[in-house]
């Protein structure tokens, strides 16, 4: 089997009976902010025309830096069959189906498939909201010899679901941020660094916890981190470690590696090739080793020469954005309240109202009364501070997931009165009526009161309830305790020892109590 990066999470894998395509990104995603790091625009040219014509195409999910839907449009043949994880809803299918894509093989979650000839694939799919509301999954690849995951960026709950196959030769996983938190909100920088870089530490702690349970031969980084070229956001890179970013490079991780005792990762770029065979590990990277190692060792240089090349690009893009006015007020109101009627659940559990300030216009959702108004001096508990012409023009495409479509943008400002509220995140994933009714559904479930009769484990001097609150991980493998907290390193989130109190959220308690 030979796997060779295309930036990202994007890989191209070769076996004996067939090559599949996965997550290939090669646009800059989210209104211009994300590009790929290192940068994937000058693949050789054999590499980019074996990606248009494979046997298998794969998308994880639907977020833009792997669901690059004008480069797949241009370039891959649309008879190429496409692995289709077993998501809640065939949104995917539609979205590629759209760009003209016309054989898709559908999965069931965790089971293996013979596509021939022992070519056999699992996809596991993580189907929570939080995941996005289509969901995230990882693929598990196998020739008969060799065996490859790829994770991309699924946290898997079940670190055993994905070895469960057999014996893993290339591990292929995310260990750096993709979210816009905490770099947005309003606070002091001695709060928002602290935040960055508990952030970075929960993303490290869980993919060692991945890297752990696979035991595979080899380690690839990947899935991340991106950069970030235009100016209004160059500061979030991580170059020197200073800066107010989550979003360390495959250096940081395989040091990270090397602490632990695992000196399997590699450190890739583009078009890089692992190949593996019964008796052998093989890296071929495409040039030598020192051009191998300029985007990390001279980073502040590598990037400033790719936003220099991709300037006139970012310059035409801004220009695209919309600057005609609408009557956002009337068109959300009509588009929106129908939603809001609909999950009543989701609405008291977000509680207070938010407001949309985009400058010239200020927009007050009333989550609680399920209306959307101009802003009047109505109480509110969150804020997002957004350019009019970004939202304009998620409203003129009638984005359906303002998370993906607008918010890992990076390009606004949040601030909130409290504690962070996952629900209203859903409410801008889940815009429309079938995603919010499987909002509100999970809204639902999540509420209603845990039983008391949870399994409970014991962890550094204390027993507790086995399963996190947030997303119900198993805390014997993701709990840590730093200080005088509980850490789900699955998703970063934290509670008092003391109490069992949740840092993230008012309505996450987690049943502790010391040993005795």
């Amino acid at each position: 089997m030979r796997a060779t990066s295309l930036g990202h999470a994007g890989i191209l894998v070769h076996t004996r009976q067939a090559s599949i395509v996965c997550d290939p990104w090669f646009e800059p995603a989210f209104f211009g902010s994300w590009f790929p790091f290192p940068r994937n625009d000058k693949l050789d040219l054999e590499l980019l025309e074996n990606l248009e014509h494979p046997s298998y195409l794969y998308i994880s999910h639907q977020h833009g830096d792997h669901l690059d839907e004008t480069w797949l449009a241009s370039h891959i043949d649309k008879s190429t069959q496409v692995l289709l994880p077993d998501f809640a809803t065939r949104e995917l299918e539609r979205q590629l189906s759209r760009l003209g894509f016309t054989h898709f093989i559908r999965t069931r979650d965790g089971e293996e498939l013979d596509l021939g000839d022992n070519l056999r694939i699992a996809i596991h799919v993580e189907s929570a909201i939080t995941d996005g509301p289509g969901g995230d999954s990882a693929i598990v690849i196998s020739d008969g010899e060799s065996r490859l995951v790829n994770q991309n960026d699924c946290r898997t709950r079940d670190l055993a679901a994905l070895r469960s196959h057999g014996p893993v030769d290339m591990h292929w996983l995310q260990f750096s941020g993709a979210i816009w938190y905490p770099m947005v909100y309003e606070d002091s920088p001695e709060n928002l660094m602290a935040l960055a870089r508990a952030k970075v530490e929960s993303q490290f702690s869980r993919a060692l916890h991945y890297v752990s349970a696979l035991d595979a031969q080899i380690v690839m980084p990947s899935a991340g981190p991106p950069c970030f070229l235009d100016a209004e956001l160059f500061g979030f890179n991580m170059i020197t470690g200073d800066e107010l970013s989550i979003f360390p490079d495959q250096t940081k991780f395989i040091a990270r590696l090397l602490g632990v005792g695992n000196d399997r990762g590699v450190l890739n770029i583009p078009g890089t090739m692992v190949e593996v065979t019964a008796d052998s590990v093989r890296v071929v990277h495409p040039t030598t080793d020192e051009i191998v190692r300029e985007p990390f060792d001279d980073k502040a240089a590598y990037l400033r020469a790719y936003q220099a090349d991709w300037a006139p690009w970012l310059i035409r893009h801004r220009a695209s954005w919309p600057t005609a006015r609408t009557d956002l007020v009337a068109t959300l109101r009509a588009w929106w309240r129908p939603l809001l009627t609909m999950a009543p659940t989701l609405r008291q559990l977000i509680g207070g109202g938010c407001v949309l300030d985009l400058g010239d216009l200020k927009i007050h959702i009333d989550f609680l009364n399920g209306e959307v108004d101009a802003y009047d001096d109505q109480p509110f508990s969150f804020r997002f501070t957004i350019q009019r012409e970004l939202v304009e023009a998620v409203v003129a495409a009638k984005a359906i997931d303002w998370s993906n479509s607008l918010l890992l943008s990076c390009r606004f400002r949040a601030w909130r009165d409290g504690e962070f509220n996952e629900y209203l995140y859903n409410f801008f994933k889940s815009l429309s009526v079938e995603r919010m009714r499987r909002a509100e559904a999970e809204a639902i479930r999540r509420s209603s009161p845990q039983p008391e009769s949870q399994e409970e484990i014991e962890l550094g001097g204390y027993v507790m309830q086995r399963q996190c609150p947030h997303r119900q991980a198993d805390l014997s493998v993701f709990g840590e305790i730093h200080g005088d907290q509980l850490v789900c390193t699955l998703h970063g989130w934290r509670f008092k020892l003391a109490d069992g109190s949740c840092l993230n959220a008012q309505d996450r308690h987690l049943r502790i109590r010391p040993k005795t």
